[in-house]
């Protein structure tokens, strides 16, 4: 039979394509071969990433903006509840909402008194993680700056912490829970030159050029099969002034140069055919214009103290972005709760009109919180403080989160670009949780993601 005769059957043909998978899918490592749609996956969180960001043109982002083009997209993503930093970037690496994985805040209620701690270590993350999973298979991962990393089974991790201590730097923190030990001294000479508080802090864009370059380098050099990054300028200048203006513009331009950074390591590196970026975020904006405390209410009525260790408290609003969450001293104690609900309902009708009071069951239903015996759900427009000094409402000026993932403003985005999407694929909505079962399904992780679903019509078949 001659060749072409031969390949044209479809027994041989079958045979081909299973002999072309086999060679250029890697072996697992207990020596079994392993299918999958991508050899690499770099995840990039842009906070507060808003969908306008790639899908209007007048925005400064042609590298996203190509990933839309040339990749796969979707018009909104709806977060997990409260819609704040940490609980998100959690959910995007487990696929489970708050309630399971256990990063129900920024920060832990802290019964004391808050000392200005946040989620920082993994190892409070109570389901597996994408991390877990790529570890379990072999791979090989990196991570910067991705919050709640802080010991994470990364193989190059340099995880996002900050210093309590005066005595300490925030630079000098960072450097002692890097791993493996050397690795920061390896990114400033070989990618970023010397990090310092000045060039490597949340207040500067230099923060996401060094992110950026620091990323690219660690992909090219390293060549991770799992990369997660955590870029910050969009969040940090949207909450200064605002949802527009022209530091948004400038953040979102420096976001896409360093996202730009990565595409072209990854070219460099030989590996950008076999490469998937995902570009996601953790929520939206909203502008505020004014702030409510409603810790002032409980310290007028004798349930707490407007002192930094909360005195002789019994019940205390845990604020984060545009919610607030009631903690009890005694957990059983259904009194003090009955009369936070008086004090709620006492207030003037204008007030009254700046939050909702949402009960146990819906915060089971948003997988949220299961500490809080209650929780307030703000307006649009309305901040909450966690302050006990009147007045209790005052003017504020920026943007927030933290609200309810259900309206447009505080929703956010997702793109895929390269390897396993679909070209022109789209999603009118995904989910947050979404993210993780994407690259279980990209890298052929062994993942349960009980909240999330990797859509089939954004990816692309196996070659």
């Amino acid at each position: 039979m001659k060749v072409a005769s031969l390949m044209r059957s479809p027994t041989v043909t079958l045979v081909v394509c299973l002999l072309a998978l086999a060679a250029w899918s890697p072996a697992r490592a207990d020596g079994h071969q392993e299918l999958r749609p991508a050899d690499h996956v770099v995840l990039i969180s842009v906070d507060g990433l808003r969908p306008e960001f790639y899908l209007d043109p007048t925005w400064p982002a042609p590298m996203l903006q190509q990933m839309v083009a040339e990749g796969a997209h979707a018009k909104t993503v709806r977060g997990v509840y409260p819609t704040v930093t940490y609980p998100s970037h959690t959910t995007m690496i487990t696929g489970a909402v708050p309630a399971r994985h256990g990063i129900h805040y920024n920060s832990p209620f802290e019964p004391g008194g808050q000392t200005g701690r946040w989620y920082w270590e993994s190892s409070l993350i109570q389901v597996p993680t994408v991390w877990d999973a790529a570890r379990e298979a072999g791979l090989e991962t990196a991570n910067l700056g991705w919050p709640v990393s802080v010991g994470a089974p990364v193989d190059l991790n340099l995880p996002e912490i900050w210093s309590l201590d005066p005595e300490v730097t925030f630079i000098e923190k960072l450097k002692r829970e890097t791993r493996p030990p050397g690795l920061f001294e390896e990114i400033e000479r070989e990618a970023t030159g010397r990090l310092t508080g000045d060039n490597f802090t949340i207040d500067h864009m230099t923060r996401d050029d060094r992110a950026g370059g620091a990323a690219a380098y660690l992909l090219e050099r390293h060549r991770p099969n799992l990369m997660t990054v955590h870029l910050l300028a969009t969040d940090h200048f949207q909450h200064e002034i605002g949802r527009e203006g022209w530091l948004v513009r400038r953040a979102v331009a420096v976001v896409d140069r360093a996202i730009a950074q990565m595409v072209e390591a990854a070219e460099r590196a030989g590996i950008l055919d076999r490469t998937a970026f995902i570009v996601t975020g953790d929520h939206g904006h909203v502008d505020i214009h004014t702030t409510l405390a409603p810790n002032v209410w409980l310290a007028e009525a004798g349930l707490l103290e407007a002192a930094a260790d909360r005195g002789r408290w019994r019940a205390a609003f845990h604020t984060t972005g545009a919610s607030a969450f009631l903690h009890l001293a005694d957990p059983n104690d259904r009194e003090a709760v009955a009369e936070v609900r008086k004090i709620l309902d006492a207030q003037p009708p204008g007030v009254r009109r700046l939050f909702r009071v949402q009960e146990r069951d819906e915060l089971d239903r948003l997988g949220a919180a299961p500490d809080a015996a209650l929780a307030l759900a703000l307006t649009p427009g309305i901040n909450a403080s966690s302050r006990a000094e009147p007045p209790a409402v005052r003017p504020a000026r920026g943007a927030t989160h933290g609200y309810v993932s259900d309206f447009p403003e505080i929703y956010t985005g997702f793109v895929g670009y390269g390897a396993g999407f679909r070209p022109g694929a789209v999603a009118p909505r995904l989910h947050l949780a979404d993210t993780a079962a994407i690259i279980a399904h990209l890298l052929a992780l062994d993942l349960e993601t009980p909240d999330g679903l990797a859509p089939p019509g954004l990816l692309s078949s196996l070659p």
